[in-house]
């Protein structure tokens, strides 16, 4: 039988880049502990038996694995995806996970000149746009934008339908409060893009 520990009832750990990390302790596991990515969060699977000592002490070791062996997307073993073609592989896999496939993009790819949004769809002819400004970004927030965006394949607009269909994704809220920061910081400002016709997430008003 496997129960979440106190990390998982709001007391979290997380990444070095902010990700969240689940521990998940087993009476099944009696020395053995594995780490590895799940649905945008690292889990540590450790004995039920640790004290939140040895606790806090694995998660270190096996964040500092992952970090070292790269695993930097949910589930998949891959790297972040930097080039658009890594992008596009990726929301599709986002597209299956949290959207049952139904969002399909023609294309998918980072751009430079989208100064006043994080990323921009066009359900017309299915092509999705990523501020390249994302890419330093924790990876539970590029997913956010791009679930965001696939969503817009499906549903135009910001209404209710359209965020019942974001908030499949379980970081939704969470990336949402972490661009609203940034935008705030940096962003805040400046002119909107032209093109009325895309669907967009703006960097001035995330919560739209």
């Amino acid at each position: 039988m496997t129960r979440p520990s106190a990390t998982d009832a709001g007391v979290p750990h997380t990444t070095d880049d902010g990700a969240p990390v689940v521990v998940r302790r087993s009476a099944r596991r009696r020395r053995t502990v594995a780490a590895f990515w799940e649905d945008g969060k690292a889990v540590v699977a450790i004995p039920a038996s640790f004290t939140k000592s040895q606790e806090r002490e694995w998660v270190r070791r096996m964040l500092a694995k992952l970090k070292k062996q790269g695993e930097r997307q949910a589930g998949a073993g891959r790297r972040r995806p930097a080039t658009d073609q890594a992008l596009a592989n990726h929301a599709e896999h986002l597209s299956r996970t949290y959207l049952g496939g139904r969002a399909v993009p023609t294309s998918v790819r980072w751009v430079s000149n989208q100064n006043s949004r994080w990323g921009s769809a066009t359900p017309a002819d299915g092509t999705i746009r990523l501020s390249n400004k994302l890419q330093p970004m924790p990876q539970w927030v590029i997913d956010y934008v791009l679930v965001h965006e696939l969503a817009h394949l499906l549903v135009a607009g910001h209404n209710a339908e359209f965020w019942r269909l974001v908030e499949a994704y379980p970081e939704t809220h969470r990336a949402k409060a972490f661009l609203e920061g940034v935008a705030f910081a940096t962003s805040r400002g400046l002119p909107e893009e032209q093109g009325s016709e895309n669907s967009s997430v703006p960097a001035g008003d995330v919560a739209d």
